[in-house]
């Protein structure tokens, strides 16, 4: 799949880097703290299928949660980089889901054990294709999820702890963000369990918007 294809500037699918707790609210929902400085994961290409298309969750493991979240492409190498010049990397924006086995989290969490098993698995990122990043304001993209026609999350980019450009930075300073990866720069509130048979339709401000299946 070339995550790129929309643009048409074809790119190698790269990694998800994935910021937890970014939105406030979205912590206290899961009676976490609210972090000092962003929270990295990664999610690995294997991890990624077409949001457009139908996808499959998890049987047999608890709870999956979504999480609805904008998603940015790179399109040209960030390393120790400066807030001055990430947004200029920035090669399309589009939609993902970063999908969470919830209850395989928190019992890995009381473990003290890393959580990849939770959010990195296979289908674990559905993505939609990604539109120009020309003429959007980063500091008020508004982001919703529909589920089954009710509206489930229903935040913006103004209420996120690290904005756009300072989260790029952080992580470029210990991730070198490559052509083709991929930022998930986190979730509001509202995140909660899918059931097979989900209707989904996530938007992003008046710029995206897709419907999709749970199966």
């Amino acid at each position: 799949m070339s995550v790129a294809e929309a643009l048409g500037e074809p790119l190698p699918v790269g990694k998800v880097v994935c910021v937890g707790r970014n939105y406030a609210e979205h912590a206290r929902e899961l009676n976490n703290a609210v972090p000092a400085e962003p929270m990295l994961f990664m999610k690995p290409a294997t991890a990624l299928v077409p949001l457009e298309e139908p996808f499959a969750i998890p049987r047999q493991q608890g709870a999956c949660h979504i999480e609805t979240e904008m998603a940015l492409l790179i399109g040209r190498p960030l390393t120790q980089a400066d807030e001055s010049q990430v947004l200029a990397a920035i090669a399309g924006v589009g939609i993902g889901f970063d999908l969470t086995l919830r209850d395989v989290q928190d019992r890995l969490k009381a473990q003290g054990h890393p959580w990849e098993k939770a959010k990195a698995f296979d289908g674990s990122c559905p993505l939609s294709a990604f539109v120009s990043p020309q003429g959007w304001d980063w500091a008020d993209v508004p982001l919703q999820l529909v589920r089954n026609g009710r509206l489930q999350q229903d935040g913006n980019s103004r209420d996120m702890i690290t904005p756009v450009a300072t989260l790029l930075a952080f992580i470029s300073q210990t991730f070198t963000l490559q052509p083709g990866d991929v930022v998930l720069t986190g979730t509001p509130a509202g995140v909660g369990p899918l059931q097979v048979g989900d209707r989904l339709d996530a938007r992003l401000a008046d710029r995206l918007e897709v419907q999709t299946l749970v199966i």
